[in-house]
């Protein structure tokens, strides 16, 4: 009898310790809408520094090891590269960007968050030393930093129609326009 007694107690002390770590991790729930309020100021503030032409605050946008792509230039993986394009691209008198997203997610656990939208950009054209827009579609995924902040570790662009021209014109699509797609 007493060994089942001690068994009992030793079973009850077991799930009154789990129990903080449970409550521990309900406390820290992540406030996702917050997260993604955080990531549009982010966003607005990175489109400002782009029309300023600020290739610093467009560089501190980036964790260290972030990646980036777009405009069709060869992605940039380091800090060099990241800073050669950056600096390239703000320095194009022509530059005028707007971008928004269409949807953010945020993990779980707080950490990471992505960013999809579209974007128009208008800069020189290398071959007529012109003003050229284009349109098209980001995929931005964001870490939370030790600071609290967040920064881009990968920055993708695709050119193309807008998200929403895209889906206007997905709508009214047929199906033979669909099948000859594939």
């Amino acid at each position: 009898m007493r060994t089942a007694t001690y068994l009992l107690v030793g079973v009850a002390l077991g799930l009154t310790a789990c129990k903080p770590a449970e409550d521990k991790a309900a406390a820290q729930k992540v406030d996702k809408a917050a997260v993604e309020q955080a990531i549009r100021d982010k966003e607005t503030g990175w489109m400002a520094a782009y029309n300023k032409r600020d290739a610093a605050a467009l560089q501190a946008e980036y964790d260290d090891d972030a990646a980036v792509a777009g405009f069709g230039m060869a992605m940039a993986s380091d800090i060099a590269a990241r800073k050669t394009m950056l600096e390239g691209v703000a320095a194009d008198p022509a530059l005028k960007v707007e971008f928004a997203s269409d949807r953010i997610t945020v993990a779980d656990s707080g950490e990471l968050a992505s960013s999809r939208g579209h974007y128009t950009i208008t800069f020189t054209d290398t071959a007529t030393k012109k003003p050229k827009t284009e349109s098209g579609t980001y995929l931005t995924v964001y870490r939370k930093a030790a600071d609290g902040s967040w920064k881009a570790i990968e920055d993708m662009t695709t050119a193309g129609p807008a998200a929403d021209a895209a889906a206007a014109t997905a709508a009214t699509a047929t199906p033979a326009a669909d099948n000859a797609t594939h």
